[in-house]
Order: C-alpha cells, then sequence, then structure tokens
C-alpha cells in the first residue's frame, strides 16, 4: 500500500499550552490521519479552534475540570478512511470513573474497521490510593484487550500508559525500581500484554498477543524515550521514559511499515514534556 494510514498520539499536557508552543506546526507538517491526543484539560471548543474545521473530533472530558480527558480527531473528508461510525467512552465496571482517560472509536478503512483508543493511565504513586486507582484502571483494561483484538480485528491503544515496561524504557531505571511507573507489579501487566497466547517461555502462555510497536520496530535499545522532565537537563542528556505506546492487535501490527518518534531538535521547539509517537498502518 502506497499511502498508508498514519495514526500518531500526543500528550499534549494541556492542548491550549501546547498550541502555544507550536504543536500546530508540527502537526501541518506531518499528514496524520487519526490522531490520538490526552491531556487535553480543555473544552471541545477549544480544540475545535485549535485544529480548525478540517478535523472531526469526539472528545471525553475528566469529570474534574481542567484535568485529563481524552480525544481523538481524524481527517475530515480524507480518501483513506471514513468518519468515526461508533465510539464509547466506558470502560470497566459501570461505578468505575474512567472518564476522561478511555475513548475508542471505529474507523472504516476500505472494507476494514480499526478501532482506536485513546488513553490516560493514571500516574499512580506507590503506596496511596492513587496507585490504587490505577491498578483498577489497569485491570480493567486488561479485560478489555481480549475483546479489542477478537477473531482478527484491527485494533490499536494509543496514549500515555504511564509505565515502562523494561529496562530500556528508563533511562534511570536502577533508581525508581520503587517509583509508580516502573514498579514491578505495573510492569507485570506489560508482560501480560504483550505477552504471546502460545509460547511457555514468555510469561508462562499467559499473554494476551498485543503487540508494543515502538519496541518492536525499534529492538534491543534504549529508548526510544517518549518524555522528559521540563527540568534541569533531563531533555539534554536524553534522560528519559518510553511511556507512551501504540499497541496494536496482532492483525494490525502485521501491517505496520514505519514507526516514528518525533522528538524535538532542541529543548526550544519542544510543545509538551512528551513527544508524538507516529506510525504508519498498511490497513
Amino acid at each position: 500500500m502506497a499511502n498508508p494510514l498514519r495514526i500518531a498520539t500526543i500528550n499534549t499536557n494541556g492542548v491550549r499550552a501546547a498550541y502555544r508552543r507550536g504543536m500546530a506546526t508540527w502537526l501541518d507538517g506531518r499528514e496524520v490521519d487519526i490522531l490520538a491526543i490526552q491531556e487535553v484539560r480543555a473544552s471541545t471548543q477549544d480544540l475545535e479552534d485549535l485544529l480548525g474545521p478540517e478535523w472531526d473530533i469526539l472528545h471525553d472530558a475528566a469529570t474534574a475540570k481542567g484535568r485529563a480527558g481524552v480525544a481523538l480527531a481524524s481527517r475530515a473528508g480524507s480518501s483513506k478512511h471514513r468518519g468515526a461510525s461508533i465510539h464509547r467512552v466506558t470502560l470497566g465496571d459501570d461505578d468505575f470513573d474512567s472518564a476522561g482517560r478511555w475513548l475508542e472509536a471505529d474507523y472504516e478503512v476500505g472494507d476494514q474497521v480499526v478501532t482506536v483508543v485513546s488513553t490516560y493511565v493514571h500516574s499512580g504513586e506507590a503506596g496511596t490510593p492513587k496507585q490504587v486507582e490505577k491498578y483498577k484502571f489497569l485491570d480493567a483494561m486488561e479485560a478489555r484487550m481480549p475483546e479489542l483484538a477478537a477473531d482478527g480485528k484491527y485494533a490499536v491503544i494509543l496514549g500515555d500508559l504511564n509505565v515502562g515496561h523494561r529496562k530500556l524504557d528508563i533511562k534511570n531505571w536502577r533508581g525508581n525500581q520503587k517509583s509508580a511507573g516502573f514498579l514491578p507489579e505495573e510492569r507485570a501487566y506489560w508482560d501480560r500484554f504483550v505477552g504471546a497466547e502460545d509460547d511457555p517461555e514468555y510469561n508462562n502462555g499467559a499473554g494476551l498477543g498485543w503487540v508494543d510497536v515502538g519496541r518492536k520496530w525499534a529492538g534491543e535499545v534504549d529508548g526510544p524515550y517518549t518524555w522528559w522532565s521540563w527540568r534541569g537537563q533531563a531533555f539534554p542528556n536524553d534522560t528519559g521514559w518510553r511511556i507512551d505506546y501504540q499497541l496494536a492487535s496482532p492483525a494490525l501490527a502485521a501491517t505496520v511499515t514505519n514507526y516514528a518518534v518525533d522528538k524535538a531538535a532542541t529543548y526550544e521547539e519542544r510543545f509538551s514534556d512528551h513527544t508524538p509517537v507516529v506510525v504508519d498502518y498498511a490497513v
């Protein structure tokens, strides 16, 4: 396929602030077909005003105003796909508040349907109720993933998942072994997410079979990282974390033709503390 479907994800850390810092310049030059945004922290009207009429926008705001928020934006009138036919915003049990953290949409691409999920997993805090909420979310996510990938369906979970799976994913992994984002219990979820269902040598054959597109594409190398603190020399020294993912169902992962982390050339050119992750799928 000469013109693949390009899907990108970015935690904007506040979309209005990101646009003030130059997000529009990146987006205008990237030919993205479907964009997942996390930490919107703005209204739907704000999103429409910033992105403009060429984008169809779905937005799920957090229960607490000005917090979290996830969105999906697709090119209006695109020849590659039709706009979202169905979208869903609930995750887990009825009494579980996932508002602003999980947004699914089904896009028609040729004769296929691709389910795209923009998600923002809790950052957590070891030993506190915040970490309990994070585990509840990851449990709900783990229960939903087999349904999304059933019968060879095309699906991709995009976003700031706030867990570094392996030592390769965090520059200072030694100093963060007791920190939220790199706890053994958190990393075990990733073992299950990406473990092969029929491989007894990996996770005892108990995996869900999803593919971490970034790790598969980059190979056994440090990073490439997707988040750096605004403070100190973290960005110039590349002292980062890889916590922004595209997790693809096995069927969709087989169509990947390119993966990129769009790290800014300089500190001054950053428009968020995260960087976009962009993948081409030859659907």
